[in-house]
């Protein structure tokens, strides 16, 4: 048993600034509004030194340790992970591509034991997180690669402008690189029901820094983001130290597997389970991705 796996939440986490099993407490109500007042209005809250500052070194570590894990495979992507030669009109920003150069440790390649497999699995972190986005409960993913991954973008490389295709994400940063590896985003530049595409279209010709907001983040800090409906990047890593976030995916329903196409382009493989699950997944809108 691992040093992490035989910790207590508490040991984890700095539960006296985020008291997460006292959410009715004055305390927890107070994190929790704050919470859902910034993800309303920013689409994005982060909650500084979530993990306890004495565990950075630990949790850089144990990530560090995993990454070389990682399936890499730089490939021509656009902001909506669709066909990049599908029909689209001559000025529709679905035409425009970039290199997406960061890879993925998948689910099954982190050690059950780690920091990062600790806190995704916990009730208490999980109920926590609902309250926030006010969802009545989340689920796992039962996807046995993409529900908790380690996003690895090395020195030159960077995630260019995406949208995420679930509504809500859960990230932590775990090591920062030396320069660059900066997230952006747009709060908010497309809804359920609009894409915007002009405004999409002028983000990527460089003309939306207005609508672009970057965001300052240590390691332990635990980021809640509305990726479905915000425009956002990791810009390119410099230096010789790499970037490493872990990402936590629940969904609001269960059972949620990823793609064939989608897996095999993130993880370079796909599972039995992806194989029988195909075309079976349920969209809550009609948006490209």
């Amino acid at each position: 048993m691992s040093t992490s796996e035989a910790m207590t939440l508490d040991q984890v986490v700095d539960t006296a600034r985020y008291p997460l099993s006292e959410l009715e407490s004055a305390e927890g109500q107070a994190v929790v509004s704050r919470a859902r007042r910034e993800l309303n209005t920013l689409g994005c809250t982060v909650l500084p030194d979530f993990i306890r500052p004495t565990l950075r070194d630990a949790l850089r570590d144990e990530c560090s340790a995993i990454a070389p894990r990682a399936h890499f495979d730089v490939e021509t992507v656009n902001v909506y992970n669709i066909d990049v030669n599908a029909d689209l009109p001559e000025n529709h920003p679905g035409r425009r591509t970039f290199q997406r150069g960061n890879a993925f440790v998948a689910r099954d390649r982190i050690p059950e034991g780690s920091l990062i497999s600790r806190l995704y699995s916990d009730t208490v972190f999980q109920r926590f997180v609902a309250e926030c986005f006010e969802l009545p409960q989340l689920h796992e993913l039962t996807d046995p690669l993409s529900g908790l991954v380690l996003n690895v973008v090395e020195p030159g490389m960077e995630h260019p402008w995406h949208f995420d295709t679930n509504e809500f994400t859960v990230s932590m940063l775990t090591r920062r690189p030396r320069a660059g590896g900066d997230f952006e985003y747009c709060p908010n530049i497309r809804s359920a029901y609009d894409e915007n595409f002009d405004a999409v279209r002028d983000v990527l010709d460089g003309r939306g820094e207005r609508l672009t907001r970057r965001l300052p983040l240590q390691p332990g800090d635990l980021q809640l983001f509305k990726g479905r409906y915000s425009l956002h990047r990791v810009s390119p890593v410099r230096g010789e130290v790499a970037r490493h976030s872990a990402i936590f995916a629940y969904s609001e329903r269960p059972g949620v597997i990823g793609s064939v196409a989608r897996t095999r382009q993130l993880f370079g493989r796909v599972l039995p389970e992806h194989l029988a699950a195909e075309g079976r997944a349920v969209r809550g809108d009609r948006l490209l991705d």
